[in-house]
C-alpha cells in the first residue's frame, strides 16, 4: 500500500509538475498584457516604453510594514507628461485592493483602473466605475491629492462614498493617495523611501 501511495504521488506530482510548466508563459503573457493595456487606458498618451523604465517606491503600510508601489512613466518625446502608478492598500473591506492610477505630470489624477480587490459583489465591487461617475461628487478624476485632502464626505471630505460601502470607498481613497506619494516620490513620515527608489526619482528629473 505504501508502494502504491508513493507511485501514486509521484505520477500526481509529474501530471501537476507538467501543467504547471505549460501554463507558466501563457499566464504570464497574460498578466503583461493585462498591465500594459491598464497603463495605456489610464496614462498620459506617451512614446516611450513605460515598463521598460519603470522603477518602484517604498511607503509605510502601517504595523512597521512597508509596501513597494511600482511606476511606470508616460513620456513623450523625452519629456515627462505623467505616469501609471501601480498602488495597494491593505483597508479594504475584503483585505487588500490593487489599482493602476494615471497622472498628469502636474499630479492631477487622470483615470485608473482596478486590477484586484475582494470587496462585497454589488457594493464595493462598484469602485471600477463609481469614482469615474460625473455625478454629484464621485468622480476624482481631475482631482491633485496634492492640492487637498481627499477624503468621503462622512469624513468631511468632498468626495460622495459608495451606497452602503463606506470602508471599501475609504480604502479606494487610501490607495489613490499612495499612488499620489509614489509618483511625487513623496515618503512616508514614518519612513523614508528606499536607496533605490530615491535613485530612480533621480533618474526621472
Amino acid at each position: 500500500m505504501v508502494l502504491v501511495l508513493t507511485i501514486i504521488c509521484i505520477i500526481v506530482g509529474t501530471i501537476l509538475g507538467g501543467v504547471y510548466k505549460l501554463t507558466e508563459a501563457p499566464i504570464a503573457k497574460a498578466e503583461k498584457a493585462k498591465q500594459e493595456k491598464a497603463i495605456k487606458d489610464v496614462a498620459p498618451d506617451f512614446d516611450n516604453d513605460p515598463i521598460a523604465e519603470q522603477y518602484t517606491h517604498e511607503l509605510y503600510a502601517g504595523t512597521n510594514e512597508n509596501m513597494i508601489l511600482t511606476i511606470f512613466p508616460a513620456k513623450k518625446n523625452g519629456i515627462l507628461v505623467g505616469a501609471a502608478v501601480e498602488s495597494l492598500t491593505r483597508k479594504g473591506f475584503g483585505g487588500e485592493i490593487s489599482i493602476m492610477v494615471g497622472f498628469n505630470a502636474d499630479g492631477s489624477i487622470r483615470n485608473y483602473q482596478v486590477l484586484k480587490h475582494a470587496e462585497t459583489p454589488g457594493l464595493g465591487s462598484k469602485m471600477q466605475e463609481w469614482f469615474r461617475t460625473d455625478k454629484n461628487h464621485q468622480s476624482i478624476l481631475g482631482l491633485n491629492p496634492g492640492k487637498g485632502e481627499m477624503k468621503v464626505s462622512k469624513d468631511g471630505g468632498n468626495i460622495d462614498a459608495i451606497t452602503a460601502a463606506t470602508i471599501s470607498s475609504r480604502a479606494f481613497i487610501d490607495a489613490i493617495q499612495n499612488a499620489y506619494r509614489a509618483f511625487m516620490g513623496e515618503p512616508d513620515v514614518h519612513s523614508a523611501a528606499s536607496p533605490k527608489a530615491n535613485q530612480n526619482k533621480e533618474e526621472k528629473k
